[in-house]
């Protein structure tokens, strides 16, 4: 099998199944339990918090586990817009979201709130002057992506937080799911409030993740109960899966710097050739995120070309996973200028560190067969 769909989800570590398999088996009581037993498992509990934020070099008290991405960018976005609302419903983000960051804002504009979707240029990337222009005197929240699910595109988050620290009445959030082990991010003193990590992205397990909140941050909770996770998110707390995300992380880190020049130099490898093959156009820009690589085929439907792969156990995607099965055009390649015959042949390779070279030219002869009679057929 060759797998190329790791923006989708990536292949758990055997070392995390193993940490996620031990605390489960070890430390299965309830961490709220007032008896011995839950008490050891509330300290492993606060030990994986400590360690989540000595490997993010932020404090413990601004770890939050959650179940994902889609929950993450939902508290942090929906937790900022309830608890300041009165303070102001002017709130920003981008015309090329992920849907759980979308969604959420379209949920809020029929709550009465004033969203300013900007626009981005032919890569995808936003204009920080559009950006800084766009701040008014209500706005509370700015929410955007590191890194383009679809594109691979790089959001300058740096300058964005820099213009975000010279207002301190709002707040910034950034979803980092596909950037996390890909391009690294700093967010201690970044200007960064809030910033949303998944664990199935970095070879951990789907239902875990984290939301960095930056101390004095305050959320209105989308979850009430028993007041867990610092009363931000109730409910029973997944030890395990927190355990196992913990070990996924400090993996990442580990090997984060070869990993991302192997990635480059096969991203470089997948565009010199998509470059030669006829009625192919590359998408991804130049300087995008490592692991990405966006191309279409004009006149040819993504679906048939994945499926045509797929009986050969070579698996690559369109779209985002959690957009995949929804109108065939793109909205992220719309958004960027292109003709709808291009937005809607999009397809996406998304590599991994255990991706070989070998691999991408068996990939690669694959589709150019694919193509080839595909085309035939419809000649």
């Amino acid at each position: 099998m060759i797998y190329l769909d790791n923006s989708a989800t990536t292949k758990p570590d055997p070392a995390v199944l193993k940490s996620f398999q031990q605390a489960s088996g070890r430390f299965f009581a309830n961490p709220s339990s007032i008896h011995q037993f839950g008490g050891e498992a509330e300290k492993l509990l606060a030990k994986a918090k400590e360690q989540a934020a000595d490997l993010l070099n932020v404090r413990r008290e601004e770890i939050v586990f959650t179940s994902g991405g889609t929950e993450g960018n939902n508290l942090a976005i929906k937790g900022i817009a309830l608890k300041h609302q009165e303070r102001g419903k002017h709130i920003i983000t981008t015309d090329v979201e992920h849907s759980s960051v979308d969604e959420a804002f379209k949920g809020l504009e029929h709550l009465g709130f004033d969203v300013t979707y900007l626009p981005v240029d032919e890569n995808g990337v936003v204009s920080v002057n559009n950006l800084k222009n766009a701040i008014k005197d209500d706005t509370i929240l700015i929410s955007i992506m590191h890194v383009n699910n679809e594109l691979g595109s790089i959001q300058p988050i740096e300058e964005i937080g820099k213009i975000a620290r010279q207002h301190p009445k709002l707040f910034f959030h950034v979803d980092d799911v596909q950037g996390m082990g890909k391009v690294p991010l700093k967010l201690a003193d970044s200007g960064i409030d809030l910033c949303t990590i998944s664990g199935h992205k970095i070879h951990g397990l789907k239902g875990t993740g984290i939301l960095y909140i930056k101390k004095g941050t305050t959320l209105f909770p989308l979850f009430h109960g028993g007041n867990q996770e610092q009363g931000l998110r109730s409910g029973t707390e997944n030890l395990a899966g927190a355990v196992s995300l913990v070990k996924a992380i400090r993996l990442i880190n580990e090997r984060q710097r070869k990993g991302i020049v192997h990635m480059r130099e096969l991203q470089q490898l997948l565009r010199e050739k998509l470059s030669e093959m006829e009625g192919v156009e590359v998408n991804t820009p130049e300087n995008a995120a490592p692991h990405i690589m966006n191309f279409a085929v004009p006149g040819l439907k993504p679906e048939v070309i994945i499926h045509t792969l797929g009986e050969q156990d070579i698996y690559i995607s369109t779209k985002s996973a959690c957009s995949s099965k929804q109108s065939d055009e793109s909205k992220i390649l719309a958004a960027c200028g292109h003709e709808k015959d291009r937005s809607s042949s999009a397809l996406r390779v998304s590599l991994a560190y255990d991706t070989t070279e070998e691999e991408i030219h068996v990939f690669l002869n694959a589709l150019s067969e694919a193509i080839d009679q595909l085309k035939a057929i419809l000649e």
